[in-house]
């Protein structure tokens, strides 16, 4: 959709990483909004986008002089709460890939900069826009009986998925390991299918470099739902799925990966769904900030619960 003066939505692309493509094929799809300036600071990342867009090598550049009403922040973990803050401070929107931050501290002070500047702050959990989620979410609304259990599992081996993009190796500059990096779409989807809920308890593997590999993570809803989240960055092969036990007994699930066969071949309708959604939150004016920030509070608990934080 364009806007009420009839322009679309004006967006920077700052990070042009291993998501940066997914993001760039979306535009192409979504007319209402344009891709208008792009951040990388190698050089040769910009060249494809040289007669395209405004091309920068800082984004404090691209936030000081290109016309933009929003900025998608695909950059390293470690290096969102930086730039978001720089991006919110200058009134200009933000939808950045989770994780919110490494750091629950600098969640929450972006969620309060974000709503102080009463501008949106947009978490990309991309999960939630699979075609096969939203079925099951369907499915699971439309039953007579409520969610008793709910299982999500991410599974992957991290350097397979990692490609050019090294830092996701480093604990330090990732945030963590696989509670730090597939948590947050993992809870992500807990969240949109029971609501708000609590850690009840955690059981993390890590490697001899301390980093944690694998997690098993149990959840409570208000409404006595429970949901377990499992975790593994070393695992041969992928599987990303939910699962759904009704209190009637009934069983649904939703394969994430099913009808893509393609390496990450989900993600190329998952991305549509997420700058579709960051757009329509933009005109609308609905507060985005809630979900990234809950994300990132549940890592933390996990990792306070484990002993890793103190």
């Amino acid at each position: 959709m364009t806007r009420p003066d009839g322009r679309p939505t004006r967006i920077g692309l700052i990070g042009l990483g291993v998501i940066s493509k997914f993001y760039v094929a979306a535009f192409d799809r979504l007319p209402g909004v344009d891709l208008t300036a792009v951040c990388d600071l190698r050089p040769a990342a910009l060249e494809p986008f040289r007669t395209t867009a405004e091309t920068y090598t800082a984004h404090t550049d691209l936030l000081a002089d290109a016309a933009v009403d929003a900025v998608v922040v695909n950059v390293p973990n470690d290096a969102h709460a930086t730039v978001c803050a720089d991006a919110l401070a200058a009134g200009v929107a933000v939808c950045v890939e989770k994780p919110l931050a490494t750091r629950v501290e600098d969640g929450r002070a972006l969620t309060a900069l974000a709503r102080d500047k009463d501008v949106t702050l947009f978490t990309s959990f991309h999960r939630r826009y699979n075609s096969a989620v939203l079925r099951l979410l369907q499915e699971v609304t439309a039953a007579d009986a409520p969610v008793r259990t709910l299982t999500v599992r991410y599974l992957e081996r991290i350097e397979d998925h990692a490609g050019s993009d090294r830092w996701y190796l480093d604990a330090d500059r990732c945030g963590g390991g696989c509670v730090a990096d597939n948590g947050p779409n993992a809870f992500d989807l807990v969240r949109l299918f029971l609501g708000d809920v609590a850690l009840e308890g955690a059981d993390v593997v890590r490697d001899a470099q301390g980093t944690d590999r694998r997690a098993d993570i149990a959840l409570r809803a208000p409404s006595g739902a429970g949901a377990r989240v499992e975790l593994d960055w070393s695992y041969d092969g992928e599987v990303k799925d939910v699962t759904v036990e009704l209190t009637d007994g009934t069983r649904l699930s939703a394969d994430m990966l099913a009808g893509h066969p393609e390496f990450k071949g989900s993600l190329w309708h998952e991305y549509v769904g997420v700058l579709g959604d960051f757009d329509t939150r933009l005109r609308t004016g609905r507060d985005a900030a809630d979900d990234g920030l809950a994300a990132l509070e549940l890592v933390d608990a996990v990792y306070r619960a484990e002993g890793a934080l103190r």
